[in-house]
């Protein structure tokens, strides 16, 4: 593979648990190409939440490299990290992340404007028609329902026009039906950016649909 826009090398992550250390990955070694849509699988507690986490630097390698876009995550700073998520990624989440007071349209805008950009509510409004939301953008997360929000949240990561979409079980707290509306949608937001899409999902029918499916058992990569 050339040119990885991500690649872990013998990457690992201790906590610190009630008894001490816990391992929750050890040694991962993986790249991810431009362009290409990978599903982690494993059961629960395998590790896939945390090294989706290292990949968007929201968890630090306690050991080995992380990079995305050929830089180095593990020794930049809090800010450093914040505004490189900011400029290059979009993530999305089985808990919906909304801000309750906001209407639909100022959770996907007001990311865009405290990062400088002039048509942020124009790409909010925008980004919301795409996910089906044209006649809900004044309405507020209380107000929507769970697949209305999570189309929020699909619509917020995509709003950068991010290079790089990570996902944490997408359709973990939908139902079946809301559930294959946010597949069909996330790969859509996919195909239009053109980014690299990285999702943790338990849902066969959505890992079928990746391009490579890598399992973790016990913090390890068991296939890739």
């Amino acid at each position: 593979m050339t040119d990885p826009i991500l690649s872990l090398t013998d990457a690992t992550l201790t906590l610190d648990g009630n008894a001490g250390p816990v391992g929750i990955l050890h040694g991962v070694t993986l790249s991810v190409g431009q362009g290409e849509t990978v599903g982690l699988v494993g059961q629960s507690g395998s590790g896939k939440s945390s090294l989706l986490m290292l990949m968007g630097g929201l968890e630090r390698a306690t050991g080995g490299r992380v990079e995305a876009l050929g830089q180095d995550l593990t020794p930049m700073t809090e800010d450093s990290l914040a505004r490189f998520r900011r400029d290059n990624m979009g993530v999305v989440f089985q808990s919906f992340h909304l801000i309750p007071t906001m209407t639909a349209l100022e959770n996907v805008a007001t990311p865009l404007e405290l990062a400088g950009r002039k048509d942020a509510f124009d790409r909010a409004a925008e980004e919301l028609a795409a996910v089906g939301l044209a006649d809900r953008m004044q309405h507020y997360p209380g107000q929507l329902s769970g697949g209305e929000q999570q189309r929020v949240a699909l619509a917020r990561a995509a709003a950068p026009r991010p290079r790089i979409l990570l996902a944490d079980e997408p359709t973990g707290n939908l139902d079946e039906a809301n559930g294959r509306a946010i597949m069909d949608l996330l790969f859509e937001l996919r195909d239009r950016h053109g980014a690299t899409l990285v999702m943790v999902t338990h849902a066969p029918e959505l890992a079928a649909r990746c391009d490579r499916v890598i399992r973790l058992r016990d913090g390890r990569l068991e296939a890739a």
